[in-house]
């Protein structure tokens, strides 16, 4: 297959990264790659829907990533998994056999892993530049879900309709679950057996970088988890901190110990972050230093600052994604540096997820949330047109249409954009640029 096919399939199919930002896939193909990457680290703690679908599907997904390989013409195809998912390892050396320029990584069981320029460096040796992509270092990397999302393309024609959410915490049983693309966090709890809790808050991505959601909130192609938690619990307190206090507290209270600095996983990498000088130039309105403030651009906002590190319970992370976007709004770019040599510090300060849990009060959710693929039938689906970096689809349905399940409701816009499909078969109750609505017949 050449990368312009492998391209159109990814675009067609409406394939971005099952997590994160939503990247699309089709754009990560390139000849420069040397290495691709498959990222089973499973980043956020209580997540376990990655580990779970390769070990699930492990021949599946390793044909498919030994396909892009081949595509794209690499020398080396690694799959980064961390050691403790021996279960997954087990079943991928069971075919490891068969794919010659395949090997497995194996990765601690530390926070955060599965960032992209830490899951590099730990899996091949290289340092992504500060802002730059891994591609510039000759690397392209996907996600676990992605790939099976191309297998189910390649194989059964099957564009993203639907995605695996792991609900946990507060919840009678947790389970992970495939559910359509467009139906409600509500309706994924029900799944689970509904919430223990009366008043529950839906915590919506993972604990160290989600964020509060609504019973009524989406589930997107990017949607990983929903953690069911109560109101008085530490992390939706944190959450729900307003940043002018945070800052004001910052102002009489740190320390400036720069352990938030010290413990950070690209300052290790020698990325220019330096938390505890921002905290001090952002509480004292200190702007001699600009490069303090431009820095923040190279924040991967992981959150291990101001969950992990910071014994004045202080916002590090918070604070310079307030600076990052209000740079960004005012059309300021990042500026072009180079990685200082890795800290010979760094393996020595890296963040146990045992011990995070812990800090974290989750240590009692920590439990299995067993894989559940039964069909789940939903009276309504309500499906945004922009689920993905860049320019988001255009409506290709109207009112009033009946459409089948993996039909085109919205197709790719000129520039960075992919397909969206119906998530299950109706009609079509509304459509805009912003979404379309299907009801079941």
């Amino acid at each position: 297959m050449e990368i312009r096919e492998l391209s159109a399939v990814l675009k067609a199919g409406g394939v971005v990264g099952a997590g994160g930002a939503g990247f699309p896939t089709y754009a990560k193909l390139s000849e420069n790659a040397e290495i691709i990457l498959l990222n089973c680290a499973e980043c956020e703690p209580l997540l376990r829907l990655h580990r779970q679908l390769l070990e699930k599907y492990a021949y599946e997904i390793m044909k498919t990533f030994a396909l892009v390989g081949e595509t794209l013409g690499v020398r080396e195809t690694v799959i980064g998994i961390k050691k403790a998912y021996t279960k997954t390892i087990e079943a991928l050396r069971a075919y490891i056999g068969q794919f010659p320029k395949m090997r497995i990584a194996l990765l601690d069981e530390v926070y955060p892993a599965g960032d992209e320029v830490v899951l590099i460096y730990e899996a091949t040796g290289k340092v992504v530049r500060p802002g730059g992509l891994p591609i510039e270092s000759g690397v392209a990397v996907f996600n676990v879900e992605t790939m099976y999302n191309l297998y189910r393309m390649l194989n059964e024609n099957t564009p993203v309709v639907d995605k695996l959410v792991s609900v946990v915490a507060e919840v009678n049983r947790p389970v992970t679950v495939r559910v359509p693309i467009g139906c409600t966090i509500e309706e994924c709890v029900a799944l689970a057996g509904g919430a223990k809790i009366p008043d529950p808050v839906y915590f919506i991505g993972g604990p160290m970088m989600g964020f509060i959601g609504s019973a009524q909130s989406l589930v997107t192609k990017t949607t990983n988890a929903v953690l069911v938690l109560p109101r008085e619990h530490y992390l939706v307190q944190r959450k729900l901190q307003n940043p002018q206090v945070n800052l004001k507290r910052a102002a009489s209270c740190c320390c400036q110990c720069s352990m938030c600095t010290d413990l950070c996983p690209r300052h290790a990498l020698g990325h220019p972050i330096q938390p505890h000088l921002f905290m001090r130039a952002a509480t004292c309105k200190d702007v001699q230093e600009p490069n303090i403030f431009l820095n923040t651009f190279f924040c991967s906002s992981c959150g291990l600052c101001e969950l992990f590190s910071c014994f004045q319970g202080l916002s590090p992370r918070s604070l310079m994604a307030e600076y990052k976007n209000g740079l960004r709004a005012a059309g300021v770019k990042p500026p072009a540096v180079e990685a200082a040599p890795v800290s010979p510090e760094r393996e020595y300060r890296k963040a146990p997820i045992e011990r995070l849990i812990a800090r974290l009060d989750l240590a009692r959710y920590n439990g299995e949330a067993p894989l559940d693929e039964s069909p789940v039938s939903v009276k309504r689906v309500k499906i945004p047109l922009r689920q993905h970096i860049g320019a988001p689809a255009l409506p290709a349905v109207k009112a009033g249409e009946h459409v089948e399940r993996g039909s085109v409701i919205g197709s790719p816009a000129a520039g960075l954009s992919v397909a969206i499909h119906a998530s299950m078969s109706g009609i079509v109750r509304e459509a805009n640029d912003q979404f379309v609505m299907i009801d079941a017949e």
